[in-house]
């Protein structure tokens, strides 16, 4: 993993580890990423004979922050159950373009594969005239808050907090790019709304942004062994503090910046 931040332990013990992972490293080993990848990191690691390492839930390569790993499979699974239910929580934090009306909401529209190319979520149209329509896609729902705003004449810039309440594959991404914001940077469904941006600096910085504006910022949940309430918050990216900075984007309440 030369040259790539490694991920930083956030929280832990002998059953299970929170960790921070950069943007820009893979969680598993893929054809196109054999080495390299956080599971790489985990089992570089001196782990007893009882204890198998593995990762729980999914953060794509351009997403940064939280990632919780199991030290057994009867942790797994458990942790599993507890992020699955809502009694868990998992926020993230997404700079996006658009002038965002709301100060809070829920973007609740189904999503699916695209039929042309699985690697691509959609959201599900019922007149889709591929046979879709008949299998309803999947129920996907996201709580956004809007923590800041910007004019960026012709653009428009928003902070936003969402609150995962199904976790579907790239639901955020796809769901916020359906309402008309996609995130900044993201090479799969953002726009280059940049172009419009009248300040050269931050179009500029905007433009050369090398991955999508999502940190998954925040998670809480009861610990299956111990039963308390765990909540971790990763440390705001420096790339991100910086474009917000430059954006003039004033959070309320973020996490504090990595590195700073």
């Amino acid at each position: 993993m030369s040259g790539m931040a490694r991920p930083e332990v956030l929280l832990e013990d002998d059953h299970l580890l929170v960790l921070d992972k950069p943007a820009g490293m893979v969680v598993h080993p893929s054809y196109k990423n054999k080495t390299g990848t956080l599971l790489d990191a985990l089992q570089a690691r001196d782990w007893p004979a009882e204890t198998r390492p593995s990762i729980v839930g999914r953060l794509d390569k351009l997403t940064s922050g939280i990632v919780v790993v199991a030290k057994s499979a009867a942790m797994h699974a458990a942790l599993q159950r507890h992020l699955a239910s809502g009694a868990s929580e998992k926020t993230y934090l997404a700079i996006v373009y658009g002038r965002v009306s709301e100060e809070r909401g829920t973007i609740d529209l189904r999503l699916r594969h695209d039929p042309k190319d699985r690697r691509i979520i959609v959201v599900h149209d019922i007149n889709a005239p591929d046979g879709a329509a008949a299998s309803g896609g999947r129920v996907s729902a996201t709580e956004f808050e809007r923590l800041s705003s910007v004019e960026a004449p012709d653009a428009g810039l928003s902070l936003l907090r969402c609150r995962l309440v199904t976790g579907r594959r790239h639901q955020i991404r796809v769901h916020l790019a359906a309402r008309g914001w996609p995130i900044v940077g993201d090479p799969q469904y953002g726009e280059p709304r940049w172009s419009r941006v009248v300040d050269p600096a931050l179009a500029a910085a905007l433009e050369q942004f090398p991955r999508q504006a999502l940190h998954a910022w925040r998670v809480a949940f009861d610990h299956p062994v111990t039963r308390q309430r765990v909540t971790i918050e990763a440390p705001l990216p420096r790339d991100l503090a910086e474009l917000m900075e430059l954006a003039r984007l004033k959070p309320r309440a973020t996490a504090t910046t990595a590195g700073a």
